[in-house]
C-alpha cells in the first residue's frame, strides 16, 4: 500500500478545511503519531506511521506503526498482548500529525514495562542539569519474562 490510498493533497483549503484524508508523510514516508489513554488523556507514546501502518490501524480498529529500529510494520501488541484499540483517530490541521486515543489491553505501552513512555521527568529552571525524575515506579510487566532476549527496539 501506498501514500495513494490517500486523497491527493490539492491545497490549502482541502487539507485545512476539507473533509478528505490527505496526509503529509515526511521524506522518509512516515507521519509522526501521539498516542493518549482515550479516557485519562494521559500521554501513553510517540511512534511513527507510514501509509500501510495507517491503513491498517483504519482497518483493524487496533494501532499500527512503522518500527524505525527494525523497518517493518509493528502491530502493537502483537507479541506482549497489550493491544492497543482505537476509539478515536485524529489528524492534525494541515494533516501531519496523527493523535491516537486508545484503551491499551493490560494497562502498559512502554516496551520497558511501565504504562506510559514518558515516565521520567526533565529538570528545567532552577532545576536544571539534575538528573531525570522518574514519574512513574512500578513497571505494570515485566519486559524480561514478555520479550524474553529480544533485541531492544530502542534505536541509540
Amino acid at each position: 500500500m501506498t501514500e495513494s490510498n490517500f486523497t491527493e493533497r490539492q491545497s490549502v483549503e482541502q487539507i485545512e478545511e476539507g473533509c478528505d484524508l490527505a496526509p503529509k508523510f515526511d521524506e522518509h514516508g512516515l507521519i509522526p503519531v501521539v498516542t493518549t489513554d482515550f479516557a485519562s488523556g494521559e500521554v501513553l507514546m510517540h511512534a511513527y506511521m507510514n501509509a500501510e501502518a495507517l491503513t491498517k490501524s483504519i482497518a483493524l480498529g487496533e494501532a499500527v506503526y512503522w518500527s524505525r529500529s527494525r523497518l517493518c510494520l509493528w502491530h502493537k501488541g502483537a507479541t506482549s498482548g497489550l493491544v492497543q484499540r482505537i476509539r478515536e483517530i485524529r489528524i492534525d490541521d494541515d494533516q501531519d500529525c496523527i493523535w491516537l486515543r486508545v484503551d491499551v489491553q493490560g494497562g502498559a505501552s512502554c516496551h520497558v514495562g511501565y504504562r506510559s513512555c514518558f515516565y521520567r521527568a526533565v529538570p528545567f529552571g532552577d532545576q536544571a542539569g539534575q538528573p531525570l525524575g522518574f514519574t512513574e515506579t512500578e513497571k505494570v510487566f515485566n519486559p524480561q519474562k514478555v520479550y524474553g532476549d529480544a533485541p531492544n527496539p530502542t534505536q541509540l
